[in-house]
């Protein structure tokens, strides 16, 4: 006889390989972001980003409705605001776009768990992250900005606090903000390892938060870097943050897979506009089973170690999942 290993055993009908099966993608592990924009009766679909909109408020109910129904437990809320200026006011205005979103969604939709991107690029003027003084992004003197933001986020609602700026003690200053603010139980989903990626152009044009001059190299990270992002997570924890993150995620896997084996906290996955459209424009094009390439990449996401994932095809995905 020949004396060989028989793996093929385990693999034999749809119901072994069930019974076997290492990695499961659940809806619970899903966090939906959304685009909330000004006005009435507009739902207006990106067009780097086929099935996104940009809602305004008044379809709010609509699409938290949608969400409850197909078992999606968590949101994740950007704004487009009418305004702009320098120091991106209306990130911290409390009658902001985010704001008021939060507001309605707690409001009418308690058992959803509201997670507000905290950042400065969607609100100033030059679409970078921070305060800009003589062409520099000035990291000391954007971080009050940020933790206004975080409090009055918080202040309307939101669970979780997600900032998103890569300001080099971002975590500190915010956790002293909601702290000092009475916040002292809501946690920080940090974008710990948020490299400078192509792969966040399509966000762009849905947040319009494309930079007027220059890019975010000096405050995002190299996509060459591995060990710096083990610092960046390590200094996170140091300073309190709760989650930590890896954005992009497709490209990072490994990156995921360090962080899940080293530290403990619950790590997410951000699957960016930019994988989200190839997936799209390619299936649109008949080149690929969609269903099929979703699925393989969010469960490889999972398999590298995230236990939940940001992406826009937690719609897709659950329905999938709940056939």
């Amino acid at each position: 006889m020949m004396n060989f290993k028989r793996h093929r055993r385990l693999r034999t009908s749809e119901g072994m390989r069930a019974l076997v099966r290492e990695t499961q993608l659940h809806t619970d592990d899903l966090i939906y972001p959304i685009f909330f924009v000004e006005g009435e009766r507009v739902k207006q679909e990106v067009r780097s980003m086929p099935g996104v909109y940009h809602v305004s408020l008044d379809y709010l109910h609509e699409e938290m409705q949608e969400l409850v129904d197909l078992n999606i437990r968590s949101v994740m809320v950007f704004g487009v605001p009418d305004h702009k200026d320098e120091v991106g006011s209306s990130a911290y205005d409390h009658n902001g776009i985010v704001q008021k979103a939060i507001k309605m969604i707690k409001e009418s939709f308690p058992q959803l768990t509201v997670i507000a991107d905290t950042c400065l690029c969607q609100y100033t003027d030059h679409g970078h992250c921070g305060i800009i003084r003589d062409g520099e992004v000035l990291n000391d003197e954007s971080l009050a900005a940020l933790a206004n933001t975080a409090v009055s986020q918080a202040k309307a609602g939101a669970d979780i606090i997600a900032p998103s700026n890569m300001m080099d003690g971002f975590v500190t200053a915010i956790r002293a903000g909601l702290d000092e603010a009475g916040f002292l139980n809501v946690p920080i989903m940090s974008y710990s390892v948020k490299y400078s990626s192509a792969y966040y152009g399509p966000f762009r044009e849905a947040a319009h938060s494309s930079p007027q001059f220059g890019d975010r190299k000096s405050y995002q990270m190299d996509p060459a870097n591995r060990m710096e992002a083990l610092r960046e997570a390590e200094s996170d924890i140091e300073e309190g943050a709760d989650f930590l993150m890896v954005k992009p995620a497709l490209a990072y896997l490994d990156v995921l897979r360090e962080l899940k084996d080293r530290y403990p906290l619950p790590l997410v996955a951000y699957n960016v506009s930019g994988e989200y459209s190839m997936i799209k424009a390619a299936a649109q094009n008949g080149w690929i089973d969609e269903e099929s390439i979703v699925m393989e990449t969010l469960t490889g996401m999972k398999r590298a170690g995230a236990d939940l994932i940001i992406t826009y095809h937690a719609k897709d995905v659950s329905r999938w999942l709940n056939r």
